[in-house]
This record gives structure tokens, sequence and C-alpha cells, in this order.
């Protein structure tokens, strides 16, 4: 429902349409998604500004899972590219909650080749959750 919530919104969040549920629990949570020419670069693979929405779009989900739901402001996101993805690949994008405190939460996310499981991009993400 969240990210129905969230796609429904307009503007990049629209995006997420692409994504399906996988799995998700308090804290975590998995989607998949078939790379399109629309989440890519003129390279033909999945564009890194994109990833960066995923990692940050996914974590916010993850850490809304959590007791008391709320998303945060983002303080902080560290991305790693390491492989790319091509049109038409269907990648994995894995989201949980490492430490949710008082006023700070601390997330982590990897994005994956469904196929072969190759770790693609490795994403952090510290959000401000205080009153």
């Amino acid at each position: 429902m969240c990210v129905k919530t969230f796609a429904d919104q307009g503007g990049l969040d629209s995006a997420l349409k692409a994504c399906k549920v996988v799995a998700g629990s308090p804290g975590q949570c998995t989607f998949s998604m078939v790379v399109d020419k629309s989440h890519a670069n003129l390279g033909g693979t999945l564009h890194g500004g994109f990833s960066a929405h995923l990692v940050d779009s996914i974590t916010t989900i993850a850490l809304m899972t959590n007791e008391g739901g709320m998303p945060g402001v983002s303080v902080d996101m560290n991305m790693t590219y390491i492989k790319a993805a091509k049109i038409g690949e269907e990648i994995l994008i894995e989201a949980k909650t490492l430490k949710k405190g008082r006023t700070l939460a601390f997330l982590e996310c990897e994005i994956r080749n469904k196929e072969s499981n190759a770790l693609l991009v490795k994403g952090s993400h510290t959000k401000f959750i205080g009153s």
C-alpha cells in the first residue's frame, strides 16, 4: 500500500509503479523491478540517479515498517556503484533498518541482479526521525 501511495502522488515517485513487493517484515522489505528504458542512461543501463532514488524510497519504506511508521527526512545518503544492470534485466531491491534511535535512523540497501544475484549497488541512508 505504501508504494502505491508514493507512486500515486506523481512526480519522480510515480516511477515506483514499476516495483513489485517480494517480501516484507518489520524493519525490512524487498522489491523487484524490470529495468525499463525510462530507468536507463544513454548507455542502456540503470541510471545512477534512478538507483539513488530506489535506495532513498525503498529504505524509507523499510523504515516505515517499524513501529511508529514515520518516513523521516534524509540527512545523508551514500551510494557505491559496483556493476550495471541492462534494460530488460530484473533487479531486486532489498532494504533494512540497521538502527532506529530516538532522533536518527540508519538504513541500508542492496540492489542485485535477480538472476545472477550479483551485487549492483550498495547504499546507506541516514534519516532524521526526531520530534
